[in-house]
């Protein structure tokens, strides 16, 4: 799904750390980095000469982010006044708009279930809310607008040890639903 010369956003929660530690990236150069949060496995992939934005269609040699965090103060001391890393606002960055103007965006999300309709949860099992919504909406809005883009979800095919289905015919009453069915794309387990 990753090609060369792509612009990722990468969800957070443990997805790019994920993703590096599984090679996703290996071998691949050019990509572009636009994304809510500068996430832990970010700077090592700048640093390898992965990540570099030379092909984005804004902001280009830019990684573009609303915050930095969760990285090592190696990851941070990297990031401080670093003219390749430029921090806007939600508005901004969060823009489907903004999203869909990068050719070949590839947004990777996990999610908690999915329906066999396709529709994506993300931030409740039932009423029992989880985590917020953060912009994996506008991701997948922007993503699919994109040229060449592609909305990607990430997610393990149980819960509970095995012993809980995340892949499911419905949903529980009350299961927000974070990403409807006609915006998904691809959904990937193990």
């Amino acid at each position: 799904v990753i090609r060369d010369g792509d612009c990722l956003e990468i969800g957070v929660g443990g997805t790019a750390e994920w993703l590096v530690n599984l090679g996703a990236f290996e071998g691949k150069r050019d990509l572009g980095w636009h994304s809510e949060n500068t996430v832990p496995g970010v700077v090592g992939l700048i640093q390898q000469g992965v990540m570099n934005g030379s092909c984005k269609n804004i902001h280009r040699e830019k990684m573009v982010a609303t915050a930095c965090g969760g990285g090592s103060k190696e990851d941070m001391d990297f990031i401080n006044m670093n003219p390749m890393f430029e921090l806007y606002s939600s508005d901004y960055v969060l823009d489907a708009r903004t999203i869909a103007a990068h050719d070949n965006m590839v947004a990777i999300n996990s999610c908690v279930q999915v329906d066999l309709t396709g529709q994506i949860a993300a931030e409740s099992l039932g009423p029992r809310m989880l985590s917020g919504t953060g912009g994996q909406l506008a991701f997948a809005i922007g993503a699919n607008l994109s040229k060449g883009g592609r909305n990607v979800t990430v997610m393990t095919s149980t819960a509970r040890g095995g012993a809980a289905s995340r892949i499911v015919s419905s949903f529980e009453p009350g299961t927000v639903i974070t990403v409807p069915r006609t915006l998904a794309d691809i959904v990937i387990t193990e």
